[in-house]
């Protein structure tokens, strides 16, 4: 009996410990030059922890392609223990990641007919993302020929045409729900519409049920795209979105786009993110990667990319707007905004406050009726009405009440609309409380109301960062600014997958070959396609050449519209067709980032490591972070106190062999004082460099200051953003 029972806690224990476990991520750098690296190398150092007869699963994923690490099962004393081996840089825990146009092109001024490079099809995106529908217009392969010889990627259960040239699926971390399919075939939608938006071909009278109909295309129609699947129902993790990144690297795209972010605020190291861990390893390979900034905002320091080798992608509103009114029994019209394509044809239907009819019987209060939470309203009470909730409706809470339209009062901003999956318009505060007030009037005996289809308005603002979009400052390097720039990524119309939910509510069973959905997922792939476009007339400039392109000629915006500033929209809106000739580009290099990971505190042994190159932090320059040859210029200071800082910086001239730049500073405050030395660049030749510096002395008594500095040769403007911040 004491065996039996001394046998059966060591089982309890060894399975308590096994369900410890989590997934996570050890990174090791660089592939090592001469050396093929195998799932045996990855194997042995997790036999060296976890025991020569460790189960199969524990072993996630092996990275080998494009750089070195593995995901594995580990408890934390366990990790610790991996974190002490020799030659491992960071281990770290994989975590959950989010999903993160027919008007949007025409608005940042890239017309249906912008000229266009030969060498536009010879372009591949790789879109990290939910996978894709292939059967989409927008992803038809006719009149593409085959994919350029450079390519190396493959089809897995899965089959590709001429236009999507690749898609691989990755699930050692995510777990697949029942309407997953184990392909890289998208049952989200979120997929499908980035890589529409990025790549996808001339779909003439597209729409979501007559809302935004137009032509929908992408930003290069010509060029392939090749998909990585790393989401599942139950998310996104670290470890499969690393593992697309090693494979997308390896098969040769050329730009990367990524609209998936943290689920809540995180500031890891750099090489603790994966995100800037595959940016790194594909600037190595001559790839830019482009992110989503994520949609955390608008509060400041809700930014989660802040690598300077990535570029990082607000979103900004267009002048398309969608609004939503609701006509109450009394006559009064409010305007609200949704993407509502119900109509109810002026049926007025009665009018109830959730607040007003909790499900008493379920053990539900008021309080919590009033948010609309799930099985918390009273269904006799609710069905066949129109419903008032304090917020958005869980597990489609309205819906199964038997509510026939939903009215929200609670955003104080009308900039984004969302679709739902019954009519619905969302109301600001102050409309709320008139419905409230209209509810409980004794002048009202029978309150009602109905909903009408959204109709299509103009913003004469825009472009602004949305509400929802994510602001700098970056607090891992606080003199590097991001964002680095902005792109639409509100209201925007894209491919869609029929059989996915337009709302994205399962009980939502509306068909449409193309949905309007927002957030910085949207703007992500506009700045990918952007940087795609460049590079199909520059197919040799790097990385950081083509972020600076796009930095550089992006149109301000306006700080009274955003009082973040360049914290809520970089360097400002896309222009793709300037970004095609910048006159002068920032251009790094490989070595320039080591140096400023040096200036970092990484030391030369994780440096050597990372980039497999053998040399020495104490005989490398170390770069101060504000002498990074970035298109942007951020200092962080302390307000009051007087400062006088300098920055170096070097251009290459891209633009007309011989020519003058003249040096122009913008300063709207009195606060800084700035000059440039020297002010005058003569260039006589091609790819000629000229440097110099920028210094800046003052005192600051407001939490931010913006300048510019811009170089002009008289036809070309290169223009740079100077933040002074004390955040």
């Amino acid at each position: 009996m004491h065996l039996l029972l001394s046998l059966f806690f060591s089982i309890l224990i060894i399975q308590t410990h096994c369900n410890d476990r989590k997934t996570y991520i050890v990174y090791l750098g660089d592939l090592p030059k001469g050396m093929e690296i195998t799932e045996l190398h990855h194997t042995s150092m997790v036999q060296g922890v976890l025991g020569r007869n460790f189960a199969a699963e524990a072993l996630v994923h092996s990275y080998k392609k494009s750089f070195n690490g593995f995901a594995v099962r580990l408890t934390k004393e366990e990790a610790k223990r991996v974190e002490g081996m020799d030659g491992v840089i960071s281990v770290f825990e994989s975590k959950r990641h989010k999903p993160l146009t027919t008007r949007s092109w025409d608005f940042i001024g890239m017309p249906q007919q912008v000229k266009r490079s030969s060498l536009e099809s010879d372009i591949i995106v790789g879109v990290v993302d939910f996978g894709i529908w292939p059967e989409s217009d927008s992803f038809k392969g006719q009149g593409f020929g085959p994919p350029p010889a450079k390519w190396k990627g493959s089809c897995q259960n899965f089959t590709c045409n001429n236009k999507i040239v690749g898609a691989k699926y990755f699930i050692g971390h995510g777990t697949p729900g029942k309407d997953d399919i184990i392909s890289p075939r998208d049952t989200s939608g979120h997929g499908t519409h980035c890589a529409s938006t990025v790549a996808g071909n001339w779909v003439n009278s597209a729409s979501l049920f007559g809302l935004g109909l137009g032509t929908a295309r992408g930003g290069v129609p010509s060029a392939r795209i090749a998909v990585y699947k790393p989401c599942w129902a139950s998310g996104c993790f670290d470890a499969d979105i690393l593992k697309a990144l090693d494979e997308a690297i390896a098969d040769g795209v050329d730009v990367i786009s990524i609209s998936l972010g943290p689920t809540r605020v995180i500031f890891p190291d750099y090489f603790q993110d994966v995100s800037a861990i595959g940016a790194f390893h594909a600037m190595k390979k001559n790839i830019l990667t482009s992110i989503a900034a994520n949609n955390l905002g608008p509060e400041l320091f809700t930014m989660t990319m802040f690598a300077p080798w990535s570029l990082a992608v607000a979103a900004s509103t267009m002048d398309r707007k969608l609004f939503t009114k609701v006509q109450l029994g009394n006559g009064r019209v409010i305007e609200g905004v949704s993407v509502n394509t119900f109509d109810l044809h002026d049926i007025k239907y009665p009018l109830i406050y959730s607040g007003d009819a909790p499900n008493i019987a379920g053990g539900f209060n008021s309080s919590i009726s009033s948010l609309c939470g799930e099985n918390s309203l009273n269904k006799a009470l609710v069905k066949g009405k129109i419903l008032v909730c304090d917020s958005v409706p869980r597990h489609n809470a309205a819906q199964k009440a038997g509510a026939v339209g939903l009215i929200i009062p609670f955003i104080s901003s009308k900039d984004v609309a969302y679709a739902f999956p019954l009519p619905c318009t969302v109301l600001t505060l102050k409309d709320g409380k008139y419905i409230r007030s209209y509810l409980r009037s004794k002048r009202t005996r029978n309150p009602t109301a109905t909903i009408f289809k959204s109709n299509e308005g103009k913003d004469p603002l825009s472009p602004y960062a949305a509400s929802f979009s994510s602001r700098g400052p970056n607090p891992i390097t606080p003199d590097i600014l991001k964002s680095d720039i902005a792109a639409p990524g509100v209201d925007i119309l894209a491919a869609w997958p029929p059989k996915s939910s337009v709302s994205q509510v399962k009980e939502d069973k509306r068909e449409s070959n193309f949905n309007i959905i927002s957030g910085t997922s949207m703007a992500c792939p506009h700045a990918s396609a952007a940087a795609a476009y460049v590079k199909s007339f520059h197919p040799k400039w790097s990385p950081a050449a083509i972020k600076s392109a796009l930095m550089t000629t992006a149109a301000p915006m306006s700080p009274e519209l955003n009082p973040e500033a360049e914290f809520a929209y970089g360097a400002g809106q896309i222009n793709p067709v300037k970004a095609v000739t910048p006159g002068l580009v920032y251009d790094i290099n490989e070595a320039d980032y080591v140096g400023f990971l040096c200036g970092q505190g990484y030391t030369t042994k994780t440096l050597r490591h990372i980039t497999n190159d053998d040399f020495d932090c104490k005989k490398t320059e170390k770069e101060n972070a504000r002498d990074l040859n970035l298109p942007s210029l951020a200092l962080k200071t302390t307000a009051s106190k007087p400062f006088s800082t300098m920055f170096h910086r070097t251009v290459t001239n891209v633009g007309a062999s011989k020519s003058v730049y003249k040096a122009k500073v913008i300063v709207p405050s009195s606060l800084l004082t700035i000059q440039v030395t020297p002010d005058v660049l003569a260039f006589s030749s091609m790819g000629e460099k000229k440097s110099f510096t920028v210094s800046i002395e003052g005192r600051i008594n407001v939490p931010i200051v913006s300048a510019s500095l811009i170089w002009d040769d008289g036809k070309v403007q290169v223009r740079s953003p100077i933040v002074v911040y004390d955040l």
